[in-house]
C-alpha cells in the first residue's frame, strides 16, 4: 500500500505534473479517467492539461488526500481508494471527491491504468 499510496500523491505534486517522462512512466499507455464532472479522458488529452496546468501562474492546486485503502485484484494489479480535497489559500478544503486508481504491475514499475473522481459530500 505504501508504494501506490506515495505514486498516487506523486502525481498531485506540481513538479511531477510539468515533468512528461515522469508521467508517461506513472501512466500506462491505456491509461482512462473518468474525472469528477463524468467526462472521460485519455492518456494523450490528461498529459496535455497537466503540461497545462503547469504552467499556468497560478498552478494546480493543493490536494489534501487522506483515508487511503487498497485491494489487491490479482497479483499484478490493485484498487487504490481514498478521500482528496483542493486546500484553498484561505486554508479551507473545496472540491470533495472519492477517488479511485486502478494500478498495474509493469516489470518493476507500477502504472496508473484507470482513474476516477466523484464529487463527495463536504461533512468529513
Amino acid at each position: 500500500m505504501d508504494t501506490l499510496r506515495r505514486l498516487e500523491v506523486e502525481l498531485h505534486h506540481p513538479g511531477v505534473r510539468l515533468d512528461e517522462a515522469r508521467l508517461q512512466a506513472l501512466l500506462h499507455a491505456d491509461f482512462h479517467e473518468v474525472g469528477r464532472s463524468g467526462r472521460a479522458y485519455d492518456r494523450p488529452t490528461i498529459l496535455r492539461f497537466l503540461a497545462e496546468q503547469g504552467r499556468r501562474d497560478e498552478g494546480p492546486p493543493s490536494v489534501e488526500p487522506d483515508q487511503f485503502a487498497v485491494r489487491p485484484l490479482g497479483p499484478s494489479a490493485a484498487l487504490l481508494t481514498y478521500r482528496a480535497a483542493h486546500r484553498q489559500p484561505d486554508g479551507s478544503l473545496t472540491r470533495h471527491t472519492l477517488r479511485s486508481s486502478v494500478w498495474v504491475r509493469e516489470g518493476e514499475a507500477w502504472q496508473m491504468l484507470y482513474h476516477q473522481g466523484t464529487a463527495a459530500e463536504t461533512s468529513w
